[in-house]
């Protein structure tokens, strides 16, 4: 669907060119007044702003901060644009919550780049898993695409945690989202330290997160992230329970059980010695590697290194 942007601007001319220039990837709508902008970006919901600082009625400091005052505009993206080359005026925009700037008279090429860099952003933002800001379960799918697609040699890490439902059974899920937040951050600094600087993280939702790196650079990763994840993860217990070394909860079927502190798992999937074709293969081999790592005690990594011929006779 095309984005729709809306040009706040008295003068013609100028809105003339800018619909010429961004005309042939978007679609434009005009406005000659901040009301008539106001008035359009309630009627007509566009996708970005162009915003005149000068106009005749309001300024546009003035509109911007009208739109980043209500709820249902205040992540509408905004560029203001100039004639003045003051840099006082830029803070100020800045300030009051407007994404970029630009000068009359405009590079066209560059203006076309940052829109389109701002709408990346904002989509991918959109993709992110909203408490740990990793892209979500669509980069998922596009990644693992693409490496196979381009014939790439890699590994692809499924991560959950063990006992994680009792853990939030007992502490609260505000508790259970501080351990998804340590792991994603543990992730995010073994990827750094021992990944390659193309890696992707990613997180499913809940305690399910995925990390694709290369097969050499897999099992470090793993390592490194057991041994952190176990070290730091006794702190998000209480005294008693870190003592015992266990929490008792209800468990699935609705019975008194103990549960240990919370482990991880790390299930590893690479074509190295086998091909993969899709991502739900990938998922299948993943869910048939977790079944193993489920009846191990502690935190644990495990590889697949099946063959295609091995795999047929399972």
């Amino acid at each position: 669907m095309e984005k729709k942007i809306l040009i706040i601007d008295d003068s013609p001319f100028f809105r003339g060119q800018l619909k010429i220039s961004l005309g042939k990837e978007y679609d434009i709508i005009e406005a000659g007044t901040g009301a008539e902008g106001l008035d359009m970006v309630r009627s007509e919901k566009p996708d970005m702003v162009l915003l005149d600082v000068v106009l005749p009625d309001y300024s546009g400091f003035e509109i911007c901060r009208i739109l980043r005052e209500s709820e249902s505009n205040n992540l509408m993206p905004v560029i203001m644009i100039t004639s003045q080359d003051s840099q006082v005026d830029v803070l100020i925009g800045l300030e009051l919550g407007a994404d970029d700037y630009v000068k009359k008279p405009f590079n066209e090429r560059e203006l076309l780049s940052r829109i389109k860099n701002i709408f990346r952003r904002i989509d991918r933002n959109r993709n992110a898993n909203p408490l740990t800001g990793l892209n979500g379960n669509l980069e998922m799918q596009r990644e693992l695409v693409s490496r196979i697609a381009k014939g790439f040699s890699f590994a692809v890490i499924y991560a959950d945690l063990d006992n994680f439902k009792a853990y939030n059974d007992v502490y609260g899920f505000i508790n259970g989202d501080r351990i998804i937040i340590l792991l994603a951050d543990i992730l995010r600094d073994q990827v750094t330290l021992f990944g390659n600087r193309e890696d992707f993280i990613g997180h499913a939702g809940g305690d399910d997160f995925l990390i694709v790196t290369t097969p050499d650079k897999a099992v470090r990763i793993c390592e490194e992230t057991i041994a952190e994840f176990d070290e730091k993860i006794p702190a998000f217990y209480n005294e008693e329970d870190r003592v015992s070394g266990f929490i008792t909860t209800k468990n699935r079927k609705g019975e008194i059980d103990t549960f240990p502190l919370m482990s991880i798992s790390l299930a590893v999937v690479t074509n190295e010695r086998r091909q993969l074709d899709s991502p739900v293969v990938m998922g299948d081999i993943a869910a048939e590697v977790k079944k193993k790592l489920k009846t191990m005690v502690g935190s644990n990594c495990f590889i697949d290194r099946r063959t295609d011929e091995s795999a047929k006779g399972n």
